[in-house]
């Protein structure tokens, strides 16, 4: 399905920032930041897998759907993602790792990596396999991160990793994925987190 919005300008002229939609930023070490771009309700769980991901030592940033309903009409396509604070981020980190949400059901219950930094992904398909999880590549080329505009590649190196998590991976990762649901993580949850964080501790990365 086609996003309401085009870009960010076109979401703002029609929703309300603090009400429908908010937008969540935390700059740390320069070496990664934790990107969730359709967080809250709009593809649920990822911006609090992104969060505890980036805990205190990676940049973290969100863009977070609040409304009671209707916040899919708030996703923006990774390619299109203008959102002007991401700058603030991005102009300052070497390497992005965006964490998504693959709402169709014929997707299976996989993890799909993707971005146009190969090593770096396949350190962190190591790292989800061993702890457990279903890795594969999205058969879908538009779900697969390589576009150099797509914001998973406008870190400083100009290639990052993207993770298309299957609703059914997250729904074991939380209580339930609503947003009271979303309070409650399971120890799934913190299997993916602490291999995730495993991965790009790897001092491998920096020979890149």
């Amino acid at each position: 399905m086609a996003d309401k919005y085009r870009n960010f300008a076109a979401l703002a002229a029609a929703e309300r920032a603090g009400i429908d939609y908010d937008i969540l930023l935390r700059r740390a070490q320069p070496s990664f930041a934790i990107v969730a771009p359709h967080g809250g309700g709009i593809e649920a769980g990822t911006s609090e897998i992104a969060d505890a991901v980036a805990d205190q030592t990676y940049s973290f940033y969100t863009l977070e759907g609040i409304k009671t309903k209707g916040n899919a009409d708030l996703h923006i396509t990774s390619t299109h993602f203008d959102v002007p604070m991401r700058l603030t981020v991005l102009g300052s980190t070497a390497v992005v790792v965006t964490i998504h949400g693959e709402e169709s059901e014929d997707d299976g219950d996989g993890v799909f990596v993707g971005g146009l930094d190969t090593k770096l992904g396949d350190r962190i398909s190591d790292a989800l396999t061993g702890a457990g999880f279903d890795v594969s590549r999205h058969a879908d080329p538009d779900l697969q991160g390589i576009e150099a505009c797509n914001i998973v590649n406008r870190g400083l190196s100009g290639a990052g990793v993207q993770l298309e998590l299957s609703r059914s991976v997250r729904q074991t990762m939380f209580e339930a994925l609503t947003r009271p649901g979303r309070k409650k993580t399971t120890e799934q949850f913190r299997r993916f987190v602490d291999a995730l964080r495993k991965a790009l501790a790897d001092p491998r990365r920096k020979g890149r």
